[in-house]
C-alpha cells in the first residue's frame, strides 16, 4: 500500500543553538500532535506510530534531542527539552488547529511541564515554564512522574489525560501512572490503562539495541495505543 504521508525536516533556532524537528502530514490536517521523545531523543524509534497519526489527519511535530547522559536528568535538561517543544509548536503548528501532546517516558514529563506543572529533579532543581501551552488532551506512555511529588506541583494542570503503562516496567513503574490518577482525577479526566506483562520499551516501535523490549506483545500493544490515539485526537 502506498504511503502518502509527507515527512519534512526543519532546523530551528534556540538562541545560538539549532535543533532538528521532523514533521509528518498525510492530507488535510484537522489537529496537531506534538510528540515528545524519551531519554534517547530520536523520534524515528516511534516512526510507524507517528506516520499512522499523520495519515489520520494530524500534523505531527517531533523535535529531536541528544540522548540524555543520565537516567536522572538535570533541571537544565528538562528545561531545554520543554523549551524546544514549545519553540517547535510556535514555529510549525497552524495556530487555528487544536493540539494534543503525546510523550513517552521523560517526554511525558516535559509535556506536563509544558502544560503548567512544576518539576523537581533529584538534584533539587525546580523546572517550570513562564508560559503555559493549552493542550486539548495529553497521551502519556510509560510516564516518569516522580518529578511532581512536591506539594502543588500539578496544580496548574487542567487537561484531560490518557496514560498507558506496563505492569513489568522497571524504569517507570505503574505506580507512577497511578500517582497521576490519584492526584488529578478529582478535578479532571485521567484514564489509566495498565498493560499486563508490558515493560518500558513495549510502547516503542524500535527499542534501543541494548534495551530490547522483552515484555508483552509489542505489535498488539502498539495497535491498541494507536487506536486509542486516533480516538483521542478525533474526539
Amino acid at each position: 500500500m502506498q504511503d502518502d504521508c509527507r515527512e519534512t525536516g526543519f532546523e530551528l533556532e534556540d538562541g545560538v543553538a539549532k535543533f532538528a524537528v521532523t514533521t509528518l502530514a498525510g492530507g488535510d490536517c484537522k489537529s496537531v500532535a506534538l510528540f515528545a521523545v524519551g531519554r534517547g531523543g530520536d523520534p524515528a524509534r516511534h516512526s510507524p506510530l507517528l506516520r499512522r497519526l499523520a495519515r489520520g489527519g494530524r500534523r505531527v511535530i517531533a523535535p529531536h534531542f541528544d540522548m540524555l547522559a543520565s537516567a536522572y536528568p538535570r533541571g537544565e535538561d528538562l528545561s531545554l527539552r520543554a523549551r524546544r517543544l514549545e519553540l517547535a509548536l510556535h514555529a510549525l503548528a497552524p495556530p487555528e488547529l487544536p493540539v494534543i501532546g503525546i510523550g513517552h517516558s521523560i517526554g511525558a514529563t516535559t509535556l506536563l511541564i509544558l502544560a503548567g506543572a512544576s518539576a523537581r529533579t533529584i538534584g533539587g532543581d525546580i523546572v517550570r515554564l513562564n508560559s503555559r501551552r493549552a493542550f486539548t488532551k495529553l497521551m502519556l506512555l510509560a510516564p516518569a512522574t516522580d518529578f511532581f511529588r512536591a506539594p502543588h506541583s500539578l496544580d496548574q494542570i487542567s487537561v484531560p489525560i490518557h496514560v498507558w503503562a506496563g505492569t513489568q516496567d522497571a524504569i517507570t513503574p505503574p505506580a507512577q501512572a497511578i500517582f497521576l490518577e490519584r492526584e488529578l482525577s478529582s478535578r479532571m479526566s485521567v484514564d489509566v490503562r495498565l498493560v499486563e506483562g508490558a515493560d518500558h520499551f513495549a510502547f516503542m516501535d524500535h527499542p534501543p539495541p541494548k534495551a530490547a523490549s522483552t515484555g508483552g506483545d509489542r505489535a498488539r500493544i502498539l495497535e491498541a495505543v494507536s487506536g486509542d490515539l486516533e480516538n483521542l485526537s478525533a474526539a
